[in-house]
């Protein structure tokens, strides 16, 4: 495959390098396995190439685009042959698809909607239409594109959004620049929304130009046909690839956005000022709904944020319908200075910009709403340019705040070779507006299931790697919080990262190796949640080891390690999430996972009750400084928790067993039997107590020890 020169990756602290001589790049590869796909269907073969075409995010974002096949199938309910349109549902990915994301419906019902239009003032009345053509009972809902696909004259389509495509539709004029490029092989629409007019658009234009192989939408993206799965596939790839050489061609020897204005700071600032200004960012935007950040400081991103040219084009947003959605009107460029670094000012500034954001979004709102308008949404960016530093995006949830990331990159890749072939063009404010707030648009977002009870809430959970700690981390998981776990065994931390990232996704799950009783450790693992996820919520500090000694026999060195994990642990833990938490003001819970032997003395232990203790008092403590800022402070008291719980692996399990004079196998039934309720206590019942603890239904309540021992007189707290 040729190597061709595409786009300026590489920055110097003081300047752009020419775009053509600082980045290589492949052109599209085909895939296609003829093999493969000789053994699947014809929706087999749709599904092959959807996932194909949307594993490469610079032919299409995440969610968007959509493909379609039209396959002749038997009636279920006459046995007869029929056309079916087999097209991408709403809401789908086409890269991580499975068969059941296609809607299926009856292509001669398709075409009898024609007669039920009344014209463009009712296109959206059309949706309704599409359940009513739905073949073999096919529960998935049909896209807003489905005409699109319907009333193009081929077998198969695929509609994409290429940054090299948009690049020459976002242009002034874009029209002329598909004609020098492409010729008669593909035509031009204007800019129209996604919908039933645009569909019958489609079809004129494939009745008048027959020989041609697809359409580039203005301001939109891709649209490309062929008779066959595999030849469709290829058009794709080859009309992406036609751009690509263009674009590289003419922008060979120019510097990309302007002159550098900033200077790209190191890897190790970037972090640091991402760490600082995150958390801030998050509780100024997280009144109404928690918000979860992201951060990139990919070399496009960088050679963006630094360039003269990047004011003015952020202001002109994005030009994809799919990108606007994602990144909203216009990003929020963060006052700061890479040169002098002076965070604090730039924290201090944070306030006054966000509301001048707000009220400049409610101008937008008001000057654009119709009377069936949506109420107004959040006000706040999405999008957050910093000079020297990267782009911030905060949404409700990692997964969109990531991909929230990547379309504004790829609206990043669109302005910068469309502004240097041509003039970029944002979509007009009005049309901007109607996508945002479009009535279907608000249908779907009705539709979308309730946010779970931890939904945009960050934690940190320490000792994170073991037994209550996995068990706690998937208790918060499964409430849709995102969890760091920290803990010192690295190949168990890895294990279980893998585990619970396997079960919840990659996007809620970071890991950081931490030893609770090294102040900088501590530190850094806090700085990572921040950078990672926007800030925290939760600290459950459940890090600890056991021992058992005779008070004689008690060494010094024993005494203070007890004291240092299980003590000055969760002091420095606290101490740096009472920091963060107080960064944000939006309140928060800290859990201690304590022990029965914090109220009830054991023999032979003394170390590990005193330091058991003394965490216990350090809650009470901290759950009087906390209750001024919202920030809950409880305990949780487990008892005999021998089931995956690591500090029963050691030595610990036999000098107990030596302590009451039992062998290893009797412990647990010695320990079932002191109990009131005779059960054994497992790591999940401590993960439920917590997961209890810090929701919104023990909202009320701090400074409380809940014992989750099976019943223990001694360890009652009254």
């Amino acid at each position: 495959m040729t190597l061709i020169k595409v786009i300026l990756y590489r920055l110097n602290p003081w300047g752009m390098v020419p775009m053509s001589t600082s980045h290589t790049s492949k052109l599209l590869q085909n895939l296609w396995d003829r093999k493969q796909a000789d053994m699947l269907d014809e929706p087999g073969r749709l599904l092959y190439r959807s996932n194909l075409l949307g594993s490469d995010k610079r032919i299409t974002n995440y969610g968007g685009g959509n493909t379609s096949a039209k396959v002749t199938m038997a009636d279920p309910l006459t046995g007869a042959d029929t056309t079916v349109l087999w097209v991408k549902g709403s809401g789908g990915d086409v890269g991580t698809m499975k068969l059941d994301g296609f809607a299926t419906l009856y292509q001669d019902k398709l075409n009898d909607l024609r007669n039920l239009y009344r014209g463009v003032e009712f296109e959206d009345e059309m949706v309704g239409y599409l359940p009513h053509c739905t073949f073999d009972l096919n529960p998935r809902a049909s896209s807003i594109d489905t005409p699109l696909h319907a009333y193009v004259p081929k077998a198969h389509v695929d509609h994409m959004h290429p940054d090299a495509i948009i690049a020459i539709a976002a242009a002034k004029d874009g029209e002329s620049l598909t004609n020098e490029i492409f010729g008669d092989d593909i035509g031009w629409l204007p800019w129209k929304r996604p919908g039933y007019e645009l569909g019958l658009w489609l079809n004129k234009f494939c009745e008048e130009n027959p020989a041609a192989r697809g359409v580039v939408l203005g301001s939109h993206g891709l649209f490309t046909w062929a008779d066959t799965a595999e030849e469709c596939y290829a058009v794709t790839l080859d009309i992406i690839n036609q751009s690509i050489t263009w674009l590289d061609n003419k922008t060979s020897g120019k510097t990309a956005f302007g002159k550098a204005v900033h200077p790209v700071l190191s890897e190790e600032q970037r972090r640091e000022i991402a760490q600082n200004l995150m958390p801030e960012i998050r509780g100024l935007i997280s009144a109404e709904q928690y918000k979860v950040g992201h951060f990139d400081d990919s070399a496009p991103v960088l050679e963006y944020v630094c360039s003269e040219q990047m004011p003015a084009l952020a202001a002109l947003g994005t030009s994809c319908p799919d990108h606007f959605l994602r990144t909203k009107i216009r990003p929020l460029i963060v006052d700061f200075d890479p040169t002098s670094q002076d965070i604090a000012s730039t924290v201090t500034s944070l306030p006054e910009a966000l509301s001048q954001y707000r009220d400049e979004y409610k101008a937008y709102y008001d000057r654009c709403k119709h009377a069936d308008s949506p109420a107004m949404r959040d006000p706040n960016p999405v999008v957050y340019l910093v000079p020297g530093v990267g782009m911030i995006t905060f949404a409700k949830d990692k997964a969109t705040a990531r991909v929230s990331a990547e379309f504004y990159t790829n609206a990043i890749n669109v302005m910068r070779e469309s502004s240097a072939v041509s003039t970029y063009c944002g979509l007009p404010e009005q049309e901007a507006f109607d996508i945002e707030y479009w009535l279907l648009e608000e249908a779907k977002l009705e539709r979308m299931p309730k946010p779970k009870s931890l939904a945009g809430r960050i934690a940190l959970v320490t000792g994170g790697a073991g037994g209550i700690g996995s068990a706690t981390a998937e208790r918060l998981l499964s409430e849709g919080a995102c969890v760091v776990l920290a803990d010192i065994d690295n190949d168990l931390l890895s294990q279980t990262h893998q585990q619970l990232s396997d079960m919840y996704g990659k996007d809620v799950v970071r890991k950081v190796l931490m030893d609770v009783t090294h102040e900088h450790q501590v530190i850094e693992a806090f700085h990572f949640t921040g950078v990672e996820f926007g800030g925290v919520d939760i600290l459950v500090s459940n890090a600890g080891i056991a021992s058992s000694a005779a008070i004689e026999d008690t060494t010094l060195e024993l005494w203070n390690m007890n004291m240092d994990i299980l003590s000055t642990g969760y002091f420095l833990v606290s101490r740096e999430a009472f920091r963060m938490l107080k960064r944000q003001s939006l309140g928060g819970s800290v859990v201690f996972i304590a022990s029965k032997n914090a109220l009830a003395a054991s023999p032979g232990a003394s170390a590990y009750c005193t330091a058991k203790a003394a965490e216990v008092h350090l809650a009470r403590c901290l759950a009087l400084e906390g209750a001024g800022e919202g920030i809950r402070v409880n305990v949780v008291n487990p008892d005999a928790v021998l089931q995956g719980s690591k500090i029963w692996t050691g030595e610990w399990l036999q000098q107990r067993a030596d302590a009451y004079g039992k062998d290893a196998e009797g412990l647990q039934a010695h320990y079932l039997e002191r109990s009131l309720l005779k059960r054994a206590v497992l790591p999940e019942d401590i993960a439920e107590a917590t997961y209890f603890l810090v929701s919104d239904a023990s909202a009320k309540s701090t400074g409380n020890i809940l014992n989750v021992d099976a019943g223990n007189v001694q360890s009652f707290t009254r």
